[in-house]
């Protein structure tokens, strides 16, 4: 089971380093790890936290850390 707590902090810190590896690396937690949170999190809310493309992973303009603080 994956806290909410958890996965929201995975979250932010996603965001604003722009990069699931450096967010894994200064939350302690593999790569895999941080995946499966953010999976679970998009599970819980029914909705895509993050924009894929083949290169990129960026979040939806609503996602926007300055406009959710």
């Amino acid at each position: 089971m994956i806290d909410r707590i958890e996965a929201m902090r995975t979250f932010v810190r996603i965001v604003d380093m722009n990069s699931f590896t450096r967010a894994s690396e200064s939350l302690g937690i593999a790569r895999a790890r941080t995946t499966t949170i953010v999976q679970h999190l998009e599970a819980l809310l029914g909705v895509p936290l993050f924009l894929r493309t083949t290169r990129r992973r960026s979040p939806p303009r609503a996602c926007n850390t300055t406009t959710v603080a």
